[in-house]
């Protein structure tokens, strides 16, 4: 056994015993609530998009993908939290999704959060936008919609069995780890307050690699649910593009999936991974692109998810509490349907400017149908809260939601809709760089966003 592994089983067995990390017996309860785990593969056939077609198509798969989550059971109707191991799933796709993942859970839309993890050798959703591609002269694809719909549909069906093997919990675990060597601030800021370089997901140039790593949130958060002395299932947290290489074909859900099918294989019980406020983090600082680097970077996740285990505190879950809140974010103004179209049935310009601005019209045309986005949050007892939002939203808005409710332990996940592409902060389309050129929401977006955000995390 080697020491990873020999460390898993110590925290194992002290989380069991109650051993060092757990803090006194919570058993109260006042709601009877129960948990399922769900899993379901989403693994797309060669051939399919990925990336929503803008790199190369599935030639074979290196890890298969998967759609991960939980149905929580209570006096009210029941919640869903679905983790799926794809780039995006966006607007009208999110909507369909919530609503196929309640009818499975026998639960309304609402109460349903579906987040992508955003692997980029991975399928990006959007059949508006392919509906628009498939209408020009030279048609391009974004996703394989018949297998997507089985994709789908068995993602329900792994709900609707798991929910007959629901086990009771007494109680949560939460804790919290450092991550060594993986974020950085893709934004690297010139003297004039102007982005002067981007540090992506990898980065082969030395010189940016050696700055300093910039905002992140470096905390990985981790939740448990236990029955007794039987652990249930992990909820991990933490905010950085989940990719060390892409664009070969290898289907794959990197380094945060393989950290993630680690800890289920050593613990023998549902780990399950969400993607924080990653927009302007990634692991280009200690990235180069190498097979070598994607091994370093599982190797961190996977310690921070042990040792923030090891940190575990118990907490009583006596009630559960769902709070959503309708959002309607306007299109950016600069770029307008009638402009956007222009590219896309400009079959002379790149397949990725084209598809790039189907996705654009894609948002446009639904925000003008008026369908809103559901920023959610679960409280968990009175300890804990998990907050949902969507897109590439900016660590600043992770940050901040933490700050908006002091002495309680937040974990945000985001990537939900993914229509709305990057959300900057009001102040990031002055400063430039790469993610305000595909930010589909209006600059003034950072006031509702952090709107929504006070209001579901306030107490109750």
């Amino acid at each position: 056994m080697n020491l990873m592994n020999t460390r898993r089983q110590f925290i194992r067995s002290s989380l069991i015993t109650g051993a060092g990390c757990l803090v006194g017996p919570l058993e109260a309860k006042s709601e009877s609530i129960q948990i399922a785990s769900f899993r379901s593969d989403v693994t797309p056939p060669v051939g399919a998009p990925l990336c929503g077609g803008l790199v190369k198509p599935v030639v074979g798969v290196s890890e298969p993908l998967q759609a991960l989550g939980l149905v929580i059971l209570s006096d009210e109707k029941p919640i869903v939290l679905c983790a799926v191991d794809w780039c995006e799933i966006r607007a009208g796709d999110h909507v369909h999704w919530r609503e196929t993942l309640a009818r499975a859970a026998g639960t309304t839309p609402e109460r349903v959060a579906v987040h992508s993890l955003h692997q980029h050798n991975a399928p990006l959703s959007d059949s508006a936008a392919q509906a628009i591609l498939a209408g020009t002269e030279k048609p391009l694809a974004v996703i394989d919609l018949e297998w997507a719909a089985k994709a789908l549909a068995g993602v329900a069906a792994s709900i609707e069995e798991a929910m007959k093997r629901a086990m009771p919990v007494t109680h949560l675990t939460h804790g919290e780890a450092k991550v060594e060597g993986v974020a950085s601030n893709r934004r690297i800021m010139g003297s004039d307050g102007k982005v002067a370089k981007m540090r992506l997901s990898s980065t082969k140039d030395a010189t940016l690699r050696e700055l300093a790593e910039g905002t992140v949130d470096p905390l990985l958060k981790t939740i448990a649910f236990w029955n007794g002395d039987t652990k249930l299932a992990v909820l991990h947290y933490y905010a950085t593009h989940p990719m060390s290489f892409y664009g070969d074909g290898m289907v794959t859900h990197d380094f945060v999936g393989i950290a993630r099918e680690r800890c289920t294989r050593d613990d023998g019980v549902p780990h399950i991974y969400f993607t924080g406020c990653g927009g302007n983090i990634a692991a280009g600082k200690y990235n180069d692109g190498s097979k070598e680097s994607r091994v370093q970077l599982t190797e961190n996740i996977d310690a921070a998810m042990v040792a923030s285990e090891k940190q575990m505190k118990r907490a009583a879950i006596d009630h559960v509490k769902w709070h959503a809140q309708p959002v309607l974010l306007k299109p950016d103004p600069e770029f307008s349907e009638e402009r956007m179209m222009k590219v896309v049935n400009n079959t002379a310009t790149t397949p990725t400017l084209r598809i790039s601005a189907a996705l654009r019209v894609a948002f446009i045309r639904h925000c003008a149908a008026g369908v809103p986005i559901q920023f959610t949050s679960l409280h968990l007892g009175d300890e804990v809260k998990l907050l949902h939002l969507p897109g590439e939203t900016f660590i600043e808005y992770q940050l901040f939601a933490q700050q908006q409710s002091p002495g309680t332990f937040v974990a945000t996940a985001s990537y939900g809709d993914g229509g709305p592409g990057y959300v900057p902060m009001e102040k990031s389309f002055a400063e430039g760089g790469y993610e305000p050129t595909q930010a589909f929401a209006a600059p003034e977006s950072e006031s509702a966003m952090k709107k929504a955000i006070t209001a579901l995390l306030k107490p109750g």
